[in-house]
């Protein structure tokens, strides 16, 4: 082993290992497209047809609505900035779309219209958000799309910011599951909002058009869909102790239908999988040396608990192996990314996680560096 290599350490941690059992085939579902996804990890539990390209309806609005939660936390706009209702976005109380019915020329807040999209699901709500952000929905959908590339939705393309028909306007189960997951990591102040059952605006009260929400309090989100070509659609997070579940349905028959598919998913995920704690946060899993520091070493470990969802009674164990950049020179600051930890099961890769300074590192005075630059020289000589 060379001295760069043996600086990039590789260490096994303990594994966890459980009495063999053989999980169920995942339920046969009549629609176009599902996903089971863990939150946790973005591993697909159980899919069918998860990349076909599918008109997404108004689960479209999930794309909306995060990026109009992004804007909110990072100041760009405010809560209660007033938005106005254009004509080219006023909803006429057509039967072929949903709506929010803010007046002709009338306002609402950000607030209220994203209350508007995510419970209501407003076409004009949708389209009032997008021509406030960018002038006109046509830019705003090109920020949809840059948005899909950015997170990884490699299959999607929108054409426009509600979902309703159109041509080359399309996303897949996989891609949807990908987007709530980062709605839930990245919107969490703003994700309560995606459980509340009704909302009401200019004396017209609606209810959240996800009926799991009323059945399953394990149930808090996420959205709804439905066209004549796309079919009934829904996308749904669960939560059941530590581990949550996020569904997704494509093209199901009936609204009762994508309800009880989606029942049938979850439950059978939760009855094969289950959430074990890896590796808690900020404890120091292993040392790595330092160069030009006050210190010599730093400390090194998680900033965030490791969560591994597996089968239930997996046989196989559980491995975590740590890698930590060769090399490592002063200053470190406490939370700076090092190195990676990874998880493998049976030999897969299940899961990698950011493996971060737990400490700070100074600097080191000027003949304690030229010492360090010796050692250095000398190591790489062997």
């Amino acid at each position: 082993m060379t001295p760069k290599s043996a600086l990039a350490a590789l260490l096994l941690f303990p594994s966890f290992s459980y009495a063999a059992t053989v999980l169920s085939n995942p339920p046969e579902l009549n629609n176009k497209s599902y996903v089971l996804m863990d939150y946790e990890t973005g591993q697909i539990l159980a899919s069918k047809n998860e990349n076909e390209k599918l008109a997404p309806a108004s689960m479209t609005k999930m794309m909306t609505s995060y990026i109009i939660e992004q804007k909110l936390l990072k100041g760009d706009l405010t809560e209660d900035e007033k938005v106005r209702m254009n004509e080219s976005a006023w909803c006429r109380g057509s039967s072929t779309e949903s709506c929010m019915y803010v007046p002709l020329n009338g306002t609402a807040t950000v607030l209220e219209m994203l209350r508007g999209i995510i419970i209501q699901s407003g076409n004009d709500a949708s389209k009032a958000m997008a021509e406030h952000i960018s002038g006109n929905e046509g830019t705003f959908v090109h920020e949809m799309n840059q948005e899909a590339k950015r997170i990884g939705m490699s299959n999607t393309s929108f054409i426009n910011a509600t979902g309703m028909p159109a041509e080359g306007h399309y996303s897949t189960a996989k891609d949807m599951a990908m987007l709530a997951k980062h709605i839930i990591h990245d919107s969490s102040k703003y994700y309560p909002i995606y459980s509340e059952k009704e909302f009401t605006f200019n004396g017209i009260k609606q209810g959240n058009r996800n009926a799991l929400l009323y059945t399953d309090p394990s149930v808090d989100g996420l959205k709804t869909g439905h066209t004549n070509e796309a079919g009934f659609c829904l996308t749904t997070s669960a939560k059941r102790g530590p581990m949550r579940l996020i569904s997704v349905i494509f093209g199901a028959p009936s609204m009762n239908e994508r309800a009880s598919q989606t029942r049938e998913l979850l439950s059978w995920g939760y009855s094969n999988f289950e959430t074990v704690n890896v590796q808690p946060a900020n404890q120091v899993m292993a040392k790595a040396k330092v160069y030009f520091g006050k210190e010599s070493e730093v400390q090194v470990g998680l900033p965030e608990a490791f969560n591994v969802t597996m089968p239930k009674g997996q046989a196989n164990a559980i491995k975590t192996q740590i890698s930590v950049q060769p090399n490592l020179n002063a200053p470190l600051q406490k939370g700076q990314v090092i190195g990676k930890l990874t998880a493998t099961l049976n030999g897969k890769v299940i899961t990698e996680k950011p493996l971060v300074a737990i400490n700070a590192v100074e600097e080191a005075g000027f003949f304690a560096r030229m010492i360090d630059h010796i050692k250095m020289f000398f190591s790489n000589l062997f």
